[in-house]
């Protein structure tokens, strides 16, 4: 079992920065790969960055070059550092780790409670 807790959210406006915090607890965290998924009103839950237990990362075309994904295993930490906000990044930002090798909501089974993140424009 891991808990996923995240930290970070909040309101701010386009531009600006923002830092996420998920940490986990409960299994050696560094079995998994951990992401950052995000689902805005009406729309599914996507994918925003990944960090794979290799070291490697994976960022979606549209955030790639403003989010930057990295994890502290000693600290069971993953961050989300937000760049260059933009209203279309306005979401609630969830943490997710799972064993499989792939960007599909499906094979993570293990997800935190979601942070708010709104950016007015």
């Amino acid at each position: 079992q891991v808990q996923l807790v995240e930290s970070g959210g909040g309101l701010v406006q386009a531009g600006a920065s923002l830092t996420l915090s998920c940490a986990a607890s409960g299994r050696t965290f560094n079995r998994y790969n951990v992401g950052w998924f995000r689902q805005a009103p009406g729309k599914d839950r996507e994918f925003a960055a990944i960090s794979w237990i290799d070291g490697t990362t994976t960022y979606a075309d549209s955030v790639k070059g403003r989010f930057t994904i990295s994890r502290d295993n000693a600290k069971n930490t993953v961050y989300l550092q937000m760049n260059s906000l933009i209203s279309e990044d306005t979401a609630v930002y969830y943490c997710a780790a799972g064993g499989s090798y792939s960007t599909n909501t499906r094979f993570y089974g293990y997800w935190g409670q979601g942070t708010q993140v709104t950016v007015s424009s």
